[in-house]
């Protein structure tokens, strides 16, 4: 028991990022905790952006019925969310389960993302971290198509060499 108390005691929370304490020997990316910072447990995801805390007083809610497939089940229950921010007008709706909590939890987490983006601007996370994919996907498909045009060319040389071979023969 006491191993798991240590254990669990090494594990701490800084800016979404876990970082364990203990021996340095286990990996050179875990480092140890920076004295002054107040341990708290927490597992989650790795890439969570740090944006604002909503203001429940700021927001309203209202339940209605979704759109889109699911026939019966969509037509008689009010599960779709939409989400009003009231002093920027920004109105999130949010329809992705059948599930009201996790709709409301999904429209919250989708309001912090459009006034995080309102908020900062060209600066914030949810856009930088956009175009980085977009750059990421850009090099990747620019590769492709050089491994494809090396490919052409490889096969037109061999068509060459062997037409050429064959007129010597």
């Amino acid at each position: 028991m006491s191993r798991l108390l240590q254990f669990l005691g090494g594990m701490c929370r800084v800016s979404s990022r876990v970082i364990w304490r203990g021996s340095p020997g286990i990996s050179s990316l875990l480092r140890p905790l920076p004295p002054g910072l107040t341990c708290v447990l927490a597992a989650g995801k790795k890439d969570l952006v740090d944006l604002s805390v909503l203001n429940e007083d700021e927001l309203e809610e209202q339940f209605v019925r979704g759109s889109g497939p699911g026939g019966q089940a969509t037509n008689k229950t009010n599960n779709c969310v939409v989400l009003k921010h009231i002093p920027s007008g920004i109105v999130v709706k949010c329809h992705q389960t059948r599930s009201v909590d996790l709709n409301r939890k999904r429209a919250r987490e989708i309001m912090r993302e459009k006034l995080d983006v309102e908020n900062k601007g060209e600066l914030s996370e949810v856009l930088v971290k956009k175009k980085e994919s977009e750059v990421r996907k850009q090099e990747k498909r620019r590769k492709a198509n050089e491994h494809l045009e090396r490919k052409r060319l490889f096969k037109e040389s061999l068509a060459a060499d062997s037409r050429s071979g064959n007129d010597t023969v």
